[in-house]
């Protein structure tokens, strides 16, 4: 549809209706500007049909069944059954959710039925570039239509990575977005990458108790970027929950038999090993969806990395900007949207103050979670920061006794001076993801670890294991590293320890 008869120039062209994509467009809307979003494929894109709100649906159902499926909490259920089709028509009614409330929004602001300042009209089609000033877009129904504006945004987000040599067809081969396409539990299942994706889809249908999983990477560690600890963590409890891990393992090739799969892993010491199963999960990361932009049209050329390059100010050349998995940061939702948002605002000339991205929070949907925002020890050690750091274990936390689910930590990074500046925290276990916001938080408004002290946390909460880590490293916890030495722990790192 589209809502703009008499060809008159929008303020603003958004191009993709993915979370960042929708947001930006709203922001514009607040400034009383007219904007137009083009979307080709499902509105609310990767972010609410395939990626965040699909699979953490899926998560949330596997986690129910799995704490159901508990026999050590003085009750038994019965008559335990998993149904795929059942799990994904829950999955996809809460992606329709989401979807006709962004498009009951467009709606409600069309020039059509909306008479105030400021419109949003929708197009539903692919655009590529002509010049700076105009896109031509191809819309699904057939035919083209130019749209001009005065300032363009990319938002056309991403897709699954493809592996060398291997087709994703589907049906036995998948992607992650081709999970939902499965009519039943895969008995085995072997999923390839151990970043965020391949985790959480591991600990999904580990949960369900319904598939062997086997999971492959070729690196040493899962998530290998987040430190030793929480890697540790991560496969622990995978494996506690069933998950073959293949470590410095790389993907040979897929055999394809009429009942089964052979998948061929090499690895770092020489062996190979073939390992029978159902259905490939091929999770490896996502790569930009630029090709049908045109990006000659602006004289625009992707990075090395094949990303588009922006300032500061989320801006790509004089008047188009992009935000989110297009550009060299990292793929999140709320990233994304923050992105978005601020573009615009710095398009209208009333943005306030510089994105700060060292203080972006993140959830990883294990079992159980992990959420992490600012720095870990790694990324202090790449900045040559010296630190000081302190885990406090949640099986001393009474909420997390009172919910029998006393596995994981709270660790936070504090620099190493007079300042004692919060640098970053990780916390694994149960409401981590709201725990992680009391120090996401703090580290904009709080200047150092005193000052992150005078809050007095509610009780029994999981957020008083914050309150603790923070103390811990004051000296002044309740419960001490002498008593406890596996639950709390303290220590520093320097430069010059590096020699």
């Amino acid at each position: 549809m589209t809502t703009n008869p008499e060809k008159k120039p929008f303020d603003l062209c958004v191009i993709g209706c993915g979370p960042a994509g929708f947001a930006a467009a709203m922001r514009a809307l607040d400034a009383g500007k007219d904007a137009c979003i083009i979307e080709g494929g499902e509105i609310g894109g990767t972010g609410v049909m395939w990626g965040a709100l699909a699979s953490k649906t899926m998560w949330e159902l596997a986690k129910d069944y799995a704490v159901a499926a508990k026999v050590d909490r003085g009750y038994r259920a019965s008559g335990l059954t998993a149904d795929y089709r059942a799990v994904r028509n829950s999955v996809l009614q809460a992606v329709k959710e989401k979807q006709y409330q962004m498009l009951s929004q467009i709606e409600t602001f069309s020039p059509r039925r909306w008479s105030g300042k400021g419109s949003i009209s929708y197009i539903r089609g692919w655009g590529a570039f002509q010049s700076a000033d105009t896109v031509e877009v191809r819309l699904v129904d057939g035919g083209t239509e130019t749209v001009s504006a005065d300032f363009f945004l990319i938002a056309t987000g991403s897709r699954p990575r493809e592996f060398p040599g291997i087709e994703t067809d589907g049906v036995r081969v998948l992607n992650s977005d081709h999970v939902l396409n499965l009519t039943e539990f895969p008995r085995r299942m072997m999923i390839i990458g151990a970043g965020i994706i391949g985790c959480e889809y591991s600990a999904i249908f580990s949960n369900f108790g319904q598939t062997k999983v086997f999971l492959a990477d070729h690196a040493e560690r899962v998530i290998p970027y987040e430190d030793d600890d929480i890697s540790d963590f991560v496969s622990t409890h995978l494996r506690a929950n069933g998950v073959t891990i293949f470590q410095t393992a790389n993907l040979q090739q897929i055999v394809e038999r009429p009942d089964h799969l052979e998948v061929f892993l090499d690895f770092a010491d020489g062996r190979s090993e073939v390992v029978e199963v159902d259905t490939v999960l091929i999770s490896i990361g996502r790569t930009p969806n630029i090709e049908k932009l045109n990006l000659d049209g602006i004289d625009v050329t992707p990075n090395e990395q094949g990303v588009l390059q922006t300032d500061e100010n989320c801006r790509v050349t004089r008047n188009v900007y992009a935000c989110g998995d297009v550009t060299h940061h990292p793929n999140l939702v709320n990233l994304a949207e923050m992105e978005g948002r601020y573009a615009v605002k710095h398009m209208y000339g009333f943005a306030r103050h510089s994105l700060n991205y060292d203080n972006m929070s993140t959830v990883m949907f294990f079992r159980p979670a992990v959420a992490a925002v600012g720095l870990n020890e790694k990324g202090c050690r790449r900045r040559n920061i010296a630190y000081r750091v302190a885990s406090y274990g949640n099986a001393l936390v009474s909420r997390a006794i009172a919910m029998r689910a006393t596995d994981g930590f709270s660790k936070i990074i504090v620099s190493n001076d007079e300042e004692q500046r919060l640098l970053g925290m990780r916390a694994a276990g149960p409401m981590a993801s709201n725990n992680i916001m009391t120090i996401a938080l703090l580290m904009d408004h709080a200047p150092n670890l005193a000052d992150a002290l005078k809050t007095v946390h509610p009780h029994p909460t999981m957020s008083e294991g914050i309150q603790e880590c923070l103390r811990v490293l004051l000296e002044k916890s309740v419960f001490k590293e002498k008593a406890f030495p596996d639950l709390v722990k303290v220590r520093s790192w320097a430069p010059e320890e590096e020699g």
